[in-house]
């Protein structure tokens, strides 16, 4: 990946470049998703990498078009082969660490005699760390580049195997969860943000190419998930589930040291993201000049933002999975600790969740909600459906693994028909009425309900994921800004493991002592609300109607 890359949709030069003609004749971009040709000024600024504004740049001819096809050999369209290993790796320790576990649940909840709604905090402890961590590691990408978060990410990633498989009792299990959490959240961020530097076209064939690989590679380990969590179980106890960690991280930590690309950051990713400049806009001349030597701003965290977001979301959490534990007193400080969060974040230069970004981007806010209700649905299948299998039919954890295998097959074969399409709107839809048929389906089963019709209810399922997945990412590619790929990349996995952490609080809450048939049909009927909620939004979201390509590129709808 070369060094003088810009991540804008530069104009071809002229003799004078003022900002007016540039935004007159802007095409539609990722950053300007409504083809208006007006972009947020401070996106607009940060969207150029620029080199030392004290030396004049030396003349040269105008390039033609920032095009794909106009892109020379040093500046290739897409990610070298090289990096798909590590990539895909670092990817998939989130989604293999969330179905591994699901048939792990009940014989955990057995060896240390707590009831099934107390074992409901081994996924939810996850989903609360990967929630929080993941605005941090987006943040820290855009900072210091994808590979220092991304080798620190697989480090924790074998810490908390080792935690886990050695744990003494069942609140070190939740802590190693939680240190898992923070490990795995580094892989998506950096992964999204390598793949979105690679190119100037964020819709291009390429892009989507590699998004359909990332998304077949993701389901691919939720199929080996619970069938090989059933296996490990079977074999070796649930102490496996966590010790398969050990070697995952230790395979990420070495690809990843050796293929990734060395962080030298530019002020692309260096300039704050919501900091006003006075500065005059880069000329075409200057707009691709990147000196290595070009210094690195000094990380800033947002230290009260991150402690309000996690004061916030734990006491919510808290009396969601634990009604008596206090309702009132922990709703009190979950309102509070929100309402000083958004005011912190619409205050701060560097926020730690840059809510004027989403605020300012509909498209990247609808992007952002329904990944949060397709979550939510599809997180309840996994570990209501699965604990239901197990606990009312009497399956046994392998059998219930091979019961979720189709939603999984399916998906994959689904991902790899349909990833490069373009057309978005169409496939979300459908995702969002798959979901709905499945959550019809659970509210008809019951005890002695036969095998094809649960196994039917995993094949619609898979429907839903085999699309939804990766047309969410194509959409994020495409709305995102393309200097704030990494925080983007890391608040559409926080939205997506808030809807998880619901799916896990409303399990808990509708089960309670029990996963009996009762307890499933209240669950799918929240299931339900949210997939209808999924499919309205996805027919009525005007930036996912059919649209002129940016640069040439094929069209989204």
């Amino acid at each position: 990946m070369s060094a003088r890359r810009t991540d804008a949709t530069a104009a071809p030069a002229t003799a004078s470049t003022p900002a007016t003609s540039e935004r007159n004749s802007a095409p539609i971009t990722a950053d300007d998703p409504t083809g208006s040709g007006v972009a947020d000024a401070a996106e607009l600024r940060s969207d150029t990498t620029v080199g030392d504004p004290a030396t004049p740049a030396a003349p040269r001819p105008a390039p033609a078009p920032a095009t794909p096809t106009a892109m020379t050999a040093a500046e290739p369209e897409g990610v070298a082969r090289r990096l798909y290993a590590p990539l895909i790796i670092g990817t998939i320790l989130n989604p293999i660490n969330s179905s591994i576990v699901a048939v792990a649940l009940v014989p955990i909840a057995a060896a240390f005699g707590v009831p099934a709604s107390q074992a409901a905090w081994l996924v939810s402890g996850l989903y609360l760390a990967t929630s929080i961590g993941q605005p941090l590691a987006g943040r820290l990408v855009d900072a210091l580049g994808a590979k220092p978060v991304f080798l620190v990410g697989a480090a924790l990633t074998m810490a908390a195997g080792v935690l886990g498989a050695l744990a003494p009792g069942f609140g070190w299990l939740i802590a190693a969860r939680v240190v898992l959490g923070l490990g795995t959240c580094a892989g998506y961020p950096a992964s999204m943000s390598i793949v979105r530097g690679s190119t100037t076209d964020p819709t291009a064939k390429s892009t989507r190419s590699l998004l359909t690989i990332l998304a077949v590679a993701t389901q691919t380990v939720a199929v080996i998930g619970p069938t090989l969590g059933g296996l490990l179980i079977g074999g070796a106890g649930w102490r496996a589930v966590f010790a398969i960690n050990v070697p995952l991280g230790l395979a990420s930590l070495l690809l990843g040291g050796l293929f990734l690309p060395s962080s030298r950051r530019t002020s692309t990713t260096a300039a704050p993201s919501t900091a006003a400049t006075t500065a005059a806009p880069p000329t075409a001349a200057t707009a691709t000049i990147v000196s290595p030597a070009t210094p690195r701003r000094r990380v800033r965290l947002d230290l009260p933002g991150l402690a309000l977001f996690t004061l916030a979301l734990v006491p919510l959490l808290v009396v969601i999975m634990e009604p008596a534990a206090g309702f009132t007193w922990m709703l009190a400080i979950a309102v509070t600790a929100a309402i000083g969060f958004t005011v912190r974040e619409l205050r701060t230069h560097e926020p730690f969740i840059d809510l004027r970004m989403i605020a300012g981007n509909r498209a990247l806010l609808g992007t952002y909600v329904r990944a949060t209700l397709m979550a939510l649905v599809s997180y309840t299948f996994l570990y209501g459906f699965t604990q239901w299998l197990e606990h009312a039919r009497g399956l046994a954890p392998a059998t219930a693994g091979l019961v979720l295998l189709p939603t999984f097959a399916i998906a994959i074969v689904i991902s790899a028909l349909t990833g490069r399409i373009a057309r978005l709107r169409p496939k979300l839809a459908i995702a969002a009425a798959a979901q709905l048929a499945t959550c019809v389906i659970l509210l008809l089963v019951g005890d002695r309900t036969p095998l094809w019709m649960l196994v039917g209810a995993a094949v619609v399922m898979g429907v839903s994921q085999g699309l939804g997945n990766v047309t969410n990412q194509q959409a994020l590619i495409a709305v995102a800004p393309a200097a704030q790929m990494g925080s983007a990349a890391g608040l559409m996995r926080t939205f997506f493991y808030l809807g998880a952490i619901l799916s896990g609080a409303s399990t808990a809450l509708l089960f309670g002592e029990a996963a009996d048939t009762d307890g499933l049909h209240r669950v799918a009927i929240v299931s339900l609300v949210a997939s209808a909620l999924f499919l309205l939004l996805s027919l009525v979201d005007r930036s996912l109607r059919h649209r002129p390509a940016v640069a040439g590129a094929p069209v989204a709808s």
